[in-house]
C-alpha cells in the first residue's frame, strides 16, 4: 500500500546559517551601532537566545530574523516567538525555542483532520511524525494538499512516499 509521513524537521545546518546571516546583517545595521545585541543557537536543544537593550529593538531583531530566514528557506513557524521577553540588568533577553518534530498535540490536529477530510487514507501516530497510508497514490496526494492549505502554525514536510 502506497504510503508516506508527515514530518516537520529542521536541518541543523541550515538554520545555522541562518542565523549567522542574521547576525551579520544586525551588525552592518546603522540603527544597531553601538548597541548590545547577542544572537546565540544552542545547536544541541535547538533554542535560540536574544540579547538587546530595548523592546523595539528585539522586535527589530524578530524582524530580520524571520526575514532572513525565509530568504535561506527556513519557515518562519519554526520559531516559537510566543515566550515573554524579561529584564535581566540592562538587557531585555528572550529564549525562543526552534521547533522540530511534532509534538504529540500536534500530531492529534494532523490527524483529526486528516479523518474529518473524508478521504480514504489511514493516519497513524509514530513519535514526532505521522505516517498516511491509502490505497490509491491519488488519495495521498489530496492529503498532502489539504495539509499545505492547513494552516497549523508548524511547519510540515511530506517525505518517504512509497508505492
Amino acid at each position: 500500500m502506497p504510503s508516506f509521513d508527515i514530518v516537520s524537521k529542521i536541518d541543523g545546518q541550515t538554520l545555522d546559517n541562518a542565523i549567522n546571516t542574521v547576525k551579520k546583517e544586525i551588525t552592518t545595521r546603522f540603527d544597531f551601532k553601538d548597541s548590545h545585541v547577542s544572537i546565540e543557537l544552542n545547536k544541541k536543544d535547538f533554542k535560540l537566545s536574544l540579547e538587546v537593550e530595548s523592546d523595539m529593538k528585539l522586535q527589530q531583531v524578530i524582524d530580520v530574523l524571520i526575514s532572513r530566514s525565509m530568504r535561506q528557506g527556513v519557515d518562519a513557524n519554526v520559531y516559537d516567538l510566543s515566550n515573554e521577553p524579561y529584564q535581566s540588568g540592562k538587557v531585555l533577553k528572550k529564549e525562543v525555542p526552534v521547533r522540530n518534530g511534532i509534538k504529540q498535540e500536534d500530531a492529534k490536529k494532523v490527524v483529526k483532520l486528516i479523518k474529518d477530510s473524508g478521504t480514504k487514507v489511514q493516519a497513524a501516530i509514530m513519535d514526532d511524525i505521522v505516517r498516511v497510508t491509502g490505497k490509491k497514490i491519488d488519495d495521498l496526494q489530496e492529503v498532502i494538499a489539504l495539509m499545505k492549505g492547513a494552516n497549523l502554525g508548524i511547519p510540515l514536510q511530506f517525505v518517504n512516499m512509497k508505492s
